[in-house]
């Protein structure tokens, strides 16, 4: 069966040489103005998720990426990584759906939520989605009614304080001293362990996190052995940069967790090892342009409470720029996965006055940036935010009636022949491959997957394009 993106979704072919993100943005506003639209809009660059796939085989060859999807659960993201062959960590019945649907089989999912509602159980079981994560013993109860011949997988927590953007520890992972305990209740209800996982957090800062997290994986491996569980699973969890402006790059990370990997799980043992990365992904695949709706100028210096003094001539301006996506939208990554957002904005202007940026909602909290350095930008005019790829879009609500913003879909004509050939063409701009048509038979589920990657494997890496950090 063939696959196909959504009726709505649609990838524009772009010839190469491929033009830089800033010169896209720019074209897709003068289209839209051309159209009366100032609507906000992301362009997702689909061949930079395609490299950031080679990278991870490239630098973790023994380690299958299982994506987590609640990071972006784009279908034009998930298919594209189906069809490369990636796994998929999901969280809830709804995403199990979502990737049973792109034709991914149940061996390729993992159900990595500790804390699981029932009925989603059942619906594991149902569609044969048997690799699960658990925590604690009430979950082994409830697993042992529901999907008794489940494959669990023990979720530890790393104990080892380290800097990470999202702590996850506070919420999931058994204490290495509780181990023996909740496999002995494992073992009492003959359930089947097969493996096991742990999480350093979302965003990890430290590459070091990885091999501390690891030596405890095999300590709590040791453990499940002396039970005598069959144990052939290794999962090490998220938390990959996936931006050049993350404090670590994934080169870095992924050195230090080779060499880990190798002294304590060496591929001579047989394990099979997956990780769950999210951000590394999509981050840098999405850049989101938003339309000054508004603008206020207000005393930089002002000593009112309101900070809203009447501007003279004696003082410094200070502009507050209110864009038609916020905190609301695209921005809940500032909320909710502690993000920094960077404007950048089409002005060649040398002079730079205090800023803040503002969402379009009636809430005061709809703040993006409290304070930067902006040249004097007038209503009608763009910023755009690079790195909107994570923990953005999948959470944006459209609270105050305020509308998503719609997605562009690009991807360079060297990558798009290489993956798809049979709709290689003539090479020329704006070339759009739309749902309406079949996809190549290489997108199917089946031999033609293992063509697909290869052909993925292929495709030239060059240092200063791709973002490995």
């Amino acid at each position: 069966m063939k696959h196909k993106f959504s009726p709505i979704s649609s990838v524009e072919i772009i010839a190469d040489p491929m033009p830089c993100m800033t010169q896209l943005i720019q074209d897709k506003i003068v289209a839209l103005e051309a159209r009366g639209s100032e609507d906000a809009f992301c362009v997702c660059d689909v061949g930079d998720v395609v490299k950031k796939y080679r990278a991870w085989k490239e630098l973790l060859p023994r380690v299958e990426p299982f994506y987590a999807c609640k990071c972006n659960t784009d279908e034009v993201v998930v298919k594209t990584l189906a069809d490369l062959g990636a796994g998929f960590d999901c969280a809830s019945k709804g995403e199990i759906s979502l990737i049973l649907k792109q034709g991914v089989p149940p061996e390729r999912i993992i159900y990595a939520n500790p804390c699981k509602q029932k009925s989603f159980i059942k619906y594991a079981a149902k569609h044969n989605v048997d690799m699960m994560t658990f925590d604690n013993e009430m979950e082994l109860v409830k697993i042992k009614e529901v999907y008794p011949n489940a494959k669990l997988v023990l979720r530890i927590l790393p104990t080892s304080q380290v800097k990470v953007q999202c702590q996850l520890g506070n919420k999931f992972g058994c204490h290495p001293t509780n181990v023996s305990k909740l496999v002995a209740k494992a073992k009492e209800l003959e359930l089947d362990v097969m493996g096991i996982s742990f999480h350093c957090g979302s965003g990890v800062q430290e590459a070091r996190a990885f091999s501390l997290a690891v030596k405890q994986a095999y300590d709590a491996w040791q453990i499940c052995v002396q039970m005598g569980f069959n144990m052939t699973l290794l999962d090490i969890g998220g938390g990959f940069p996936g931006q050049k402006s993350a404090p670590i790059s994934f080169p870095e990370i992924a050195t230090i967790l080779n060499d880990a990997l190798d002294t304590y799980f060496p591929p001579e043992k047989g394990v099979r090892i997956i990780s769950e990365p999210g951000r590394y992904f999509v981050a840098s695949a999405y850049t989101l342009a938003a339309n000054i709706i508004a603008k206020r100028t207000v005393s930089r210096d002002s000593s009112d409470a309101d900070g809203c003094s009447e501007v003279t001539k004696n003082d410094e301006p200070s502009h507050m720029y209110y864009v038609n996506d916020g905190v609301y939208g695209s921005f809940n990554c500032i909320l909710y996965d502690h993000a920094h957002a960077e404007a950048h904005v089409f002005s060649d202007s040398p002079l730079r006055f205090t800023s803040s940026v503002w969402g379009p909602t009636c809430d005061g909290l709809d703040c993006i940036i409290k304070e930067c350095r902006l040249p004097e930008m007038e209503v009608g005019q763009w910023m755009y935010f690079p790195d909107m790829g994570a923990y953005t879009i999948a959470a944006g609500s459209t609270f105050n009636g305020m509308p998503r913003p719609s997605i562009n879909y690009i991807c360079s004509q060297d990558i798009w022949d290489e993956i798809y050939p049979e709709h290689c063409s003539a090479k020329r701009r704006c070339e759009s491959v739309s749902s309406e048509m079949d996809y190549p038979s290489m997108m199917a589920a089946g031999p033609d997957v293992m063509s697909l990657r290869h052909a993925a494997n292929s495709i030239s890496c060059i240092e200063d394009e791709l973002v490995l950090a």
